[in-house]
């Protein structure tokens, strides 16, 4: 064989390796993009259930204070679950538009951006919309009785067992908030991975795993 054509052939075949190699890669970065998209969906799935949560609180806080204009304890625990039905709504359509806006198409750079916005827009969600679920539930319950068939009288005082509860209620909530402000600051980290774990959930945790992979199979 002639030189010149050795050396042809062995160009044509490192041109081929390299389209093989080119095609293995695309195919394994669709498929771990595929995978981040599909981690994804039990977090759209969870909006999607907190909207219709916010809506059925919307519509038990106005049918609460509707009900009960001229009862003050009624009326503000149902203006309270009607605007906080309202800011879950929001949250989660929100949520939804973040998730929406991720363009898998993009360099992974790019998706990394998106989903940290992502993540922590979702924990000050957990906050917001989580955390207030100390005292909520207890409104809940108000804005039921505030449904019953008798009225309460507009002279009437507040039972004891609501203050009681209430003020459990907001020492969970407080002592709930100061535990993870602290983990985060107390030198231990993993309570503090194991905490903010906790809080952006399964879903972001498995698709952020999913694109430090793909970082690090383009770098290599």
């Amino acid at each position: 064989m002639e030189l010149d054509d050795f050396k042809s052939a062995w160009q044509s075949l490192d041109r081929k390796l390299e389209r093989d190699h080119g095609i293995q890669k695309r195919l394994f970065l669709e498929h771990r993009l595929d995978k981040t998209r599909s981690s994804l969906r039990p977090l759209v799935f969870g909006q999607v259930l907190q909207m219709l949560l916010g809506t059925a609180l919307i519509v038990l806080g106005v049918a609460c204070w509707r009900r009960n204009v001229e009862i003050p304890g009624y009326l503000v625990a149902g203006i309270v679950l009607h605007a906080f039905g309202v800011v879950n709504v929001a949250w989660a359509g929100i949520t939804l538009g973040l998730i929406g806006c991720i363009d898998y198409a993009a360099p992974v750079l790019a998706i990394q951006k998106r989903l940290a916005l992502l993540q922590r827009f979702y924990a000050l969600g957990a906050v917001v919309c989580g955390l207030p679920w100390w005292i909520m539930w207890l409104l809940v319950v108000i804005a039921f009785a505030g449904l019953g068939g008798q009225s309460a009288s507009v002279d009437a005082n507040t039972p004891t067992w609501i203050w009681i509860t209430l003020s459990v209620c907001l020492f969970g909530l407080v002592g709930t908030w100061w535990f993870y402000r602290w983990s985060q600051r107390a030198g231990y980290p993993r309570l503090a991975k194991a905490m903010h774990d906790t809080v952006i959930g399964t879903s972001l945790r498995k698709a952020q795993a999913q694109l430090n992979e793909l970082e690090r199979f383009e770098k290599e």
